[in-house]
């Protein structure tokens, strides 16, 4: 009988185009979930729960902030400040400072205080990774600029700067992109080619549509990711990409382009992310991640219909490569029962 793979086999046998010995697995939730999970499944901590579900999930590492003097109480290194937001079954931080939000010129953008790699101990990277047994797919980085930009800004002023202030729009991605392509170089030198995957991502789509036009993203974001995706493929390292929504005009772009690997989450709901035409059209060329849907099946479908899902996907990812996982973070509304449900089920129905 062959080998049982280990999750870090399982992912890197996908990125190389052979086939591991199932469909690998990930997890995706917020805090609330998770411990609920802990609670429920009794599990001492995310690995034993992982390793109850049988999750291939990647670890996680990064970098120690250390806060430089100066910096505003209860702000985080961009200097954003949040309210918690209560939702009934668990709680979510809105931003509430935004500190670009009246800037309506470069030089007050130049002014921000901006954060420094230097404020940044890397050898934790190094010191963490010395210690990893090899069990796990290690990942490392996320370039997501833009949803930082409304951070800063605000949701819509930043679209509008991308229309009617480009001047703006351009100096503030420039100091976005400015520290994370040295900040992720620092990482990956750190990970002396340990580090198996990276996040370049964007949330271009909405539920119903994009969220700007193609060629706004052309013009503002693109460069930035083919330069944060070809550092990172200088490295040694893999390419995740992350959108939400109805993302499909972007795709050739990003496959083409950008040279992403790995396209995260698949709202298979949404118009022209359905998981036959993405199939057709990019299944030869990228991994698919993610497909078991968390706004309608796993909070509000039952177990069978959570294993039908998990069947109807295996089916229709058979002639390509996938990561079963949910469409996205897993929330406090999609009871215990479904989530293991689509774990065992692609345990059952994920054997190649």
């Amino acid at each position: 009988m062959p080998r049982e793979m280990t999750p870090r086999q399982r992912w890197l046998a996908l990125l190389e185009g052979r086939n591991p010995d199932r469909i690998p697995t990930d997890y995706q939730a917020t805090g609330e979930v998770t411990a609920r999970l802990r609670r429920d499944l009794g599990c001492a901590d995310d690995e034993a729960l992982y390793r109850k579900l049988h999750i291939d999930a990647r670890r996680m590492v990064e970098p120690l902030w250390h806060r430089p003097p100066g910096l505003p109480a209860g702000t985080d290194m961009w200097g954003v400040g949040y309210r918690e937001i209560s939702y009934g079954s668990g709680a979510y931080f809105e931003p509430e400072h935004q500190p670009l939000a009246q800037a309506d010129s470069v030089a007050e953008v130049h002014a921000h205080r901006w954060p420094s790699c230097d404020d940044f101990d890397y050898a934790v990277v190094s010191r963490t990774l010395d210690g990893d047994d090899g069990f796990r797919p290690v990942h490392a980085g996320c370039y997501e600029p833009f949803l930082l930009y409304c951070y800063l800004r605000g949701l819509q002023t930043s679209l509008e700067d991308l229309a009617l202030r480009p001047e703006i729009a351009d100096a503030i991605l420039g100091h976005l992109f400015d520290f994370h392509h040295l900040h992720h170089r620092r990482i990956f030198e750190a990970g002396r080619g340990r580090i198996d995957t990276t996040y370049v991502a964007e949330d271009l789509g909405a539920q119903t549509g994009p969220l700007m036009s193609l060629a706004m993203y052309r013009r503002f974001l693109l460069p930035n990711q083919i330069r944060m995706a070809d550092l990172a493929r200088a490295h040694g390292v893999h390419v995740m990409f992350h959108t939400d929504g109805a993302a499909r005009m972007f795709l050739p772009d990003l496959i083409d382009r950008v040279g992403i690997e790995i396209l995260n989450p698949i709202q298979w709901r949404c118009p022209g992310m359905e998981r036959e035409r993405l199939v057709a059209d990019f299944g030869r060329r990228i991994v698919f991640h993610g497909s078991i849907d968390n706004q309608k099946t796993l909070p509000f479908g039952t177990v069978d219909d959570v294993v039908r899902e998990v069947r109807e996907s295996v089916e229709i990812y058979r002639g390509a490569r996938w990561i079963c996982a949910p469409c996205h973070n897993l929330q406090p509304v999609s009871p215990t029962s479904n989530i293991v449900a689509m774990y065992e089920a692609i345990r059952e129905y994920g054997r190649r």
